[in-house]
């Protein structure tokens, strides 16, 4: 009876660990809050929209504490492909890093933490695709998800497509945060 009580008892506390530490891993950004509405700036500029195509700042803290990469993906799960739209994917940055620049996202500038990579996106291209919605469809929603993973680099290349990606997120991940907006035009 005793070694029942100390398992359940073991048990209870690492899933309430676990909980804690889910609600303590945030992702945010001056750009953006949970729910609201893209601007232009981070809206895609081509297949009919004309937005700067400037990936937000991204800030986040309190990742597991066995976490030894991040990785990050922009997603849009209401894209009428029957599969979603990927817009950005970067993985292997590193655990010192919390913080993604203004802009990140355009590759020509080089803001990525040394040995961050992004990869290939649903545009055919690596970097930052913004929002560009089919005209009159309702709102889609535009997932960020930060990943704390537990490996430090993904055996991937730039070349990776997102679903290669996420196959090894799924993988790897402790842990996950979200923080998802919306656009339509």
């Amino acid at each position: 009876m005793y070694k029942c009580i100390l398992t359940t008892l073991t048990m209870t506390i690492f899933f309430m660990a676990q909980l804690c530490q889910a609600d303590s891993f945030t992702l945010t950004s001056p750009q953006l809050s949970e729910g609201s509405m893209l601007s232009l700036e981070q809206v895609f500029n081509g297949f009919g929209c004309a937005g700067k195509n400037i990936s937000p700042e991204l800030n986040w803290s309190g990742e597991p504490g066995n976490t030894k990469s991040f990785a990050l993906t922009m997603y849009d799960p209401d894209a009428p492909t029957g599969s979603g739209w990927w817009h950005w994917v970067v993985f292997n940055i590193p655990t010192s890093v919390h913080s993604l620049a203004l802009d990140s996202g355009n590759i020509s500038k080089k803001l990525l933490p040394e040995g961050a990579v992004q990869s290939r996106t649903d545009f055919g291209t690596a970097g930052y695709g913004g929002s560009c919605p089919p005209e009159k469809d309702s709102a889609h929603r535009y997932v960020f998800t930060l990943w704390a993973l537990d490996i430090e680099t993904l055996p991937l290349n730039a070349d990776a497509t997102a679903a290669m990606v996420g196959f090894y997120l799924h993988q790897h991940q402790l842990g996950h945060t979200v923080l998802t907006a919306q656009y339509d035009r």
